[in-house]
């Protein structure tokens, strides 16, 4: 769950897969030694690449990189941190842990899925695409010196599997076995039907050191640094209030072409707040000083201050080419009040987006109809015939709206109360079976119609309040109530929640990790990311069909023919989009003229710029 998709593909699905099953041309080239992966076994670069285009290779060392965490994944948090583990359940984990390990393989941000060996130098493929062998450098060491083997690697598959996260273990399942072959090379092997983006996401999990964790509890919520192998360690930090990560000055990777141009800071630093006002004063200050702007009155109207008036702060603006991903407010399908797909979409009619676009965030964003916005994955129109093939068997099975127009939410008049779409959510509410005492709607069973927005941030609740205003017009009793971080990620996942605010990532090539998200099997596992407890049997065979997808076509078709079945299920009250990313930042980094298309690169391709620093008194 993030406000922007994770650096990492682990979780989001963001990286696909290698040669899927039934691809012409798989069985001949399983036998050949691949330096890399992708989706659909198409690979920019060759094998022997000096480095990736996008990089500036003679970027120079040194400087402090800090910032606010982003993104999230595993357990981690907004708001706060205590524990340095991550890949568990238990806690809430510290931001940049990623950067202390590395993986068998790591992304291109210039193509759409491809990725490249890091600990591995290669990778062989068996005839029937279930068995990979990965084989690895022999340089590769961890942190204290101690060689990295494929007995670590085939570890880490093993433990992630049987005690990470539930949103690893899930995604897992289909790993049938991890074995090493002597010290340079594991096999993984995945068992039959396993979906197409597997290998990628094992080849892009980080790997551990066996002999560590031998004496350790890999579950435990621990403030011991981990041991780990990538180009950054954890340094000082304080619990709830910053973490930073030192550059390993002898890491065994930094001559790779992978990483060539890359991990230029001396140290990386997060800074943590517990409130979003207090956060942009001390960006203000100078406390950090580089800020992905997320919030849009803050844009239009908080960068007054001197030091962006005198121009020692500069603000720019990216264009972003991923799909934007999902932001929304999630109901619990769980709670009985929202099991009528009627009352969810009549409780969607009370939010006034025009009006909140315009009075709250300065017209900056667009309304978010679809799971797939800002790419070629979203439904639009009629279905297509191959989008058909796909959703005619559940006719009758799903609502006959997947059969034509994708639903969009309707615009409203701008108002704030848009009379017209309250009387339609009247309408639906009547047809649900509601009916109202004393103004207060009573479902079909005499309950009175109540649910609570939950947040560990007041920063939605300019939103909020509108929204609980026009329900109560309805006849809605609806409330917002904020808790502590950790309580939040708690009823998380535990699922202890009416409805809640949150962003999910989005890919260019998802694949097996939407199931994750939407997937029936996940509805019910205790911190899975499908908090709206979608279980659908015509969601779920559209999340297989993508999972299986042998080529771009087929997987576009699949996303189509899925976004028209999630939107027809009113599971969510969907926000809004921005297909730009606004950064702000104190005058003293530099970075590549052209970022890659897929992504910022920040921290890793930017760099310390010390004569803007000294030109700005910050040198």
């Amino acid at each position: 769950m993030s406000r922007r998709p994770t650096r990492r593909a682990l979780l989001a699905g963001a990286a696909a897969a290698a040669l899927p099953l039934g691809r012409p041309g798989a069985a001949r080239a399983s036998g050949e030694e691949r330096h890399g992966l992708s989706s659909f076994g198409d690979l920019k670069y060759p094998a022997g690449f000096a480095r990736f285009d996008y990089v500036e290779p003679m970027a120079p060392k040194g400087g402090t990189f800090s910032t606010q965490i982003a993104t999230t994944t595993g357990n981690q948090s907004f708001e706060t941190f205590n524990t340095l583990n991550i890949y568990v359940l238990k806690g809430d984990g510290a931001a940049g842990l990623d950067l202390t390990f590395d993986s068998l393989m790591t992304r291109a941000l210039d193509e759409p899925d491809a990725l490249y060996g890091l600990i591995a130098r290669s990778v062989r493929i068996s005839p029937d695409g279930l068995a990979y062998r990965f084989s690895l450098r022999p340089q590769a060491r961890f942190h204290d010196g101690s060689r990295l083997t494929a007995r670590d690697a085939a570890f880490s598959i093993r433990i992630l599997k049987e005690k990470g996260h539930p949103r690893i273990a899930q995604v897992l399942r289909d790993v049938a076995e991890a074995v090493p072959e002597g010290d340079e090379a594991v096999t993984v092997t995945f068992a039959p039907g396993r979906s197409r983006d597997l290998p990628l996401i094992v080849a892009e999990l980080p790997v551990f050191s066996e002999a560590y964790y031998r004496t350790r509890d890999f579950e435990a919520s621990t403030l011991e640094a981990p041991l780990g192998s990538g180009p950054y360690q954890v340094g000082r930090f304080e619990v709830g209030r910053f973490i930073a990560f030192e550059r390993v000055r002898d890491y065994w990777g930094a001559d790779l072409a992978v990483n060539a141009g890359q991990n230029n800071f001396d140290e990386i630093r997060y800074e943590y707040f517990r409130d979003r006002d207090v956060a942009f004063e001390a960006f203000k200050a100078g406390a950090f000083t580089w800020r992905e702007e997320f919030t849009a009155r803050v844009w239009a109207t908080g960068y007054d201050f001197p030091a962006a008036t005198e121009g020692r702060v500069r603000r720019e603006t990216v264009p972003d080419a991923t799909p934007s991903g999902t932001q929304g407010w999630w109901f619990n399908l769980r709670r009985p009040v929202f099991k009528d797909p009627r009352i969810r979409e009549a409780i969607g009619l009370a939010f006034d987006f025009e009006w909140t676009n315009q009075n709250l965030m300065y017209g900056a964003y667009t309304r978010t109809a679809s799971f797939f916005e800002n790419s070629d994955l979203k439904a639009e129109g009629m279905p297509s015939a191959a989008e058909l093939a796909l959703l005619d068997p559940f006719r009758g099975k799903v609502p006959d709206e997947v059969f034509g127009q994708p639903w969009v939410p309707p615009r409203s008049d701008g108002s704030g109360q848009d009379r017209s779409l309250l009387r339609r959510a009247d309408t639906l509410l009547r047809e649900a079976g509601c009916t109202r005492e004393g103004g207060q709607l009573r479902l079909p069973g005499g309950q009175p119609l109540a649910f609570e927005f939950l947040d560990s941030t007041p920063v939605f609740q300019p939103h909020v309040q509108p929204f609980i205003k026009n329900l109560s017009l309805l006849g809605i009793r609806a409330s917002s109530r904020i808790v502590d971080p950790a309580q939040y990620q708690s009823r998380l996942k535990d699922f202890d929640f009416d409805v809640v605010a949150a962003r999910f990532g989005g890919s260019v090539t998802p694949g097996a990790a939407l199931r994750e998200v939407y997937g029936s099997r996940s509805a019910a596992t205790p911190g899975s990311q499908n908090l709206a407890g979608i279980g659908d049997p015509a969601v779920d065979a559209m999340l297989d069909r993508i999972a299986d997808a042998t080529s771009r076509e087929d997987l576009t078709v699949a996303c189509k023919a899925l976004d028209r079945c999630l939107r027809a299920g009113r599971y969510w009250v969907p926000m809004w989009y921005s297909g730009t990313h606004r950064l702000a930042l104190w005058d003293i980094y530099g970075r590549p003229a052209a970022l890659p298309k897929y992504g910022l690169g920040a921290p890793a391709l930017w760099w310390h710029d010390a004569a803007k620093a000294r030109r700005i008194g910050r040198g």
